[in-house]
């Protein structure tokens, strides 16, 4: 065996990589619940893959088929109901793992110097993930997914001069027809999960050239014992990787006991109207997106203008990728922040929540003043960063990392 791994190390860095990215890759020794996340966000990916790719197999991109081939999977192939159910739970566990992980990086502040493009290529995945799943909701040919498909692609109709062709382009035709939905499928199964593939590579480098943050927001690298090794660090193998299994075991128990029991859960990943073919003359009752969009959504609807609403919602997802550069704090962690820091990303997250749920319910004049109110809190937390992160008062942080 290793004169077998002496031939392939003269051909390809295989040891290498192995002692660079696992082995011989210090993270730090007081990682908590929140860093599970971001191997669930790898397992999640793989699944969504491997799923896809035998979806494919049976499925039909056509106006004529979709829908007809989508049933076939869940009623006459082989396990094609588990495939099925596999894919639309993971899509929407894969954004509740990548919401626990963004969460995590503004918690403790992961986003902070030395580690902004870890950050940006972290929030190239997400816009990627959104991608991927937008085009994904199409493929079913349902009710729900042709007019919702209607909806967010006649948003770019709201763009000066040049909004009119560019949703003609997207659709490809002069509404969403079977050629809309072959193109979606060509993106959806090609094109983007190249690109995502290559920037969770890009993500896992950039991380592992500048290390690992952790609670405390302490470099660890500052403190190495005579042979370069950090005091407060251990290996990533085997101790973490042990360690994620136990929270890998653990979320599968709950994956699994959504895709037996309650795979629509409620309607929220699965669509009541998605059950039914798509109709271009039937419109539904309440058009929304799935869940992971609907804060978004709401910012949108939150807008009485068309453009500024797109804008609006554009924007609120662009601030996160500036976040880097308007946190003038002198400390990485939320256990060493001031208060002020505390208190907004207390009130981001619960704005975030209550536009998320805005999202999904049909607008009314109470619901669409709570969610610009909410929308102006969500913006307000960016943009009063700058101030409240340098005025407010810090606590000391450690030179070593403290448990």
């Amino acid at each position: 065996m290793s004169k077998f791994m002496e031939w392939v190390d003269a051909r390809f860095p295989a040891t290498k990589m192995w002692e660079d990215h696992l082995s011989k890759y210090y993270a730090p020794k007081n990682f908590n619940f929140y860093y599970f996340f971001g191997s669930l966000a790898l397992l999640v990916l793989v699944n969504q893959l491997l799923t896809g790719i035998w979806l494919t197999m049976s499925y039909e991109p056509s106006a004529e088929g979709a829908f007809a081939s989508v049933e076939y999977i869940m009623r006459d192939v082989e396990y094609g109901w588990i495939l099925r159910y596999l894919h639309s739970t993971g899509a929407s566990a894969f954004f509740i793992v990548v919401y626990m992980h963004m969460f995590r990086g503004l918690l403790y502040g992961s986003y902070q110097k030395p580690r902004e493009l870890v950050w940006v290529f972290g929030m190239l995945i997400y816009l990627a993930l959104m991608a991927e799943a937008f085009m994904g909701y199409l493929l079913p040919w349902g009710q729900m997914s042709y007019w919702g498909a209607q909806v967010i692609i006649s948003l770019f109709g709201a763009i000066p001069v040049i909004g009119a062709d560019l949703t003609e382009w997207i659709r490809g035709d002069y509404l969403i027809s079977g050629i809309t939905l072959n193109r979606f499928f060509a993106l959806h199964v090609v094109a983007v999960p190249i690109v995502l593939l290559a920037l969770v590579v890009l993500h896992i480098l950039a991380l592992h050239e500048v290390g690992s943050n952790n609670p405390d927001g302490v470099d660890i690298k500052k403190h190495k014992d005579e042979n370069g090794i950090p005091l407060d660090g251990i290996p990533f193998h085997p101790y973490y990787t042990v360690k994620d299994i136990v929270g890998v075991i653990v979320f599968l128990f709950v994956f699994c006991f959504i895709v037996f029991f309650f795979p629509e859960m409620g309607g929220y990943f699965l669509e009541k109207p998605n059950f039914e073919q798509a109709n271009a003359l039937k419109t539904p009752l309440h058009i929304a997106p799935v869940w992971y969009f609907t804060p978004f959504y709401a910012i949108l609807r939150a807008v009485p203008d068309k453009l500024m609403g797109v804008v609006a919602m554009g924007g609120s997802i662009a601030a996160l990728f500036v976040l880097p550069w308007l946190d003038r704090s002198p400390v990485k962690s939320m256990r060493y922040k001031g208060w002020m820091s505390k208190i907004w990303l207390l009130v981001f997250c619960i704005c975030f929540v209550i536009l998320g749920v805005l999202g999904v319910l049909a607008p009314t004049p109470e619901r669409t003043l709570v969610a610009r109110i909410c929308t102006i809190l969500y913006f307000a937390y960016f943009i009063l960063m700058p101030f409240y992160t340098r005025m407010e008062k810090t606590k000391p942080v450690p030179e070593r990392v403290t448990g």
